[in-house]
């Protein structure tokens, strides 16, 4: 008897009037579920409220203050980018933004080369004392920032780092990096301890070990806690209120709080610009590493 072939059958399958393969029925019955449509719907509704006070934010920062005191929800009769000049002069844009940058490079290194580390050796060294010592990075992550900011504070003075954008950095790195400890220390755990192995036969150190072969291996969930600590420090407002006395060395969203008038003179049209300006660095900074994000997130957090 002849063999047949799978693929003749297929396609002849196929050719037949009314008949479909399971493969595209399949497709097709997920695709009509009412399920899916559910959820493709709940996701835009989400994605709708989100971006929501973005736009409205935009909206307004292109209006006259009279415009925008009549209708808030009416588009703009002309685009008013002279609002966008006037808050990068009132805020002293590119002082603040420096001053931001400043911030956030100091905290993502230190949280990255930290947290790297320590995740590694404590998912590599198995026992008591390293379970123990991952167990008090967790618990930390779970004590609010309220509760200690006056603390905190009290030690930043003693220690005079306060005032100082280099101590506010320094900050923010003993607050995140227990989070970035227990995201380091699952996404190695993905990695086969074969590599380790075959390193250390070759002759590698430990400290060589880690630069040349595991950290490039920890790319995609390095990437992921930059973007994710890059958003808070960006976005950050009470802790820098706290730490900043000079106006000199003020964050952006600090910059921006001073357009706020003491007697509800608020100048709006450049408030809701320098919000926008502040927003276009960090967007572009996630646009480039978003593809990154999601693979970090899914092979190291929820296998951690």
């Amino acid at each position: 008897m002849k063999p047949v072939n799978p693929s003749s059958a297929a396609s002849t399958a196929s050719a037949v009037p009314g008949a479909a393969s399971p493969r595209s029925h399949s497709g097709r019955r997920a695709a009509r579920s009412p399920g899916a449509w559910l959820v493709h719907l709940v996701l835009l509704l989400a994605a709708l409220v989100t971006l929501f006070p973005i736009y409205m934010g935009l909206l307004n920062s292109l209006k006259t203050e009279g415009e925008m005191m009549n209708n808030i929800l009416a588009l703009p009769r002309h685009l008013e980018l002279a609002n966008y000049v006037g808050a990068f002069h009132k805020t002293n844009f590119m002082r603040s933004l420096g001053n931001t940058a400043y911030v956030a490079a100091i905290s993502l290194t230190g949280i990255i080369g930290c947290a790297s580390l320590a995740g590694y050796k404590l998912s590599r060294t198995p026992g008591k004392l390293s379970g123990f010592l991952f167990f008090l990075f967790v618990m930390s992550t779970l004590i609010p920032f309220h509760s200690v900011m006056i603390t905190l504070t009290k030690i930043a003075k003693t220690l005079a780092v306060q005032g100082s954008a280099t101590g506010l950095g320094l900050i923010y790195i003993g607050l995140g990096v227990a989070l970035a400890i227990f995201m380091y220390h699952g996404f190695v755990k993905t990695i086969p301890r074969d590599l380790d192995e075959a390193a250390v036969i070759d002759g590698c150190g430990e400290l060589r070990l880690f630069a040349v072969v595991m950290f490039p291996l920890l790319l995609p969930i390095t990437a992921t806690i930059a973007i994710l600590n890059l958003l808070w420090v960006w976005n950050d407002f009470l802790l820098p209120l706290l730490m900043l006395t000079d106006y000199k060395s003020y964050t952006l969203l600090l910059s921006t709080n001073m357009l706020f008038g003491q007697y509800g003179n608020n100048d709006w049209s450049a408030i809701l610009s320098s919000l926008i300006l502040a927003m276009l660095p960090v967007i572009l900074f996630y646009l480039l590493l978003q593809r990154y994000i999601m693979k970090g997130i899914a092979e190291g957090a929820i296998k951690g």
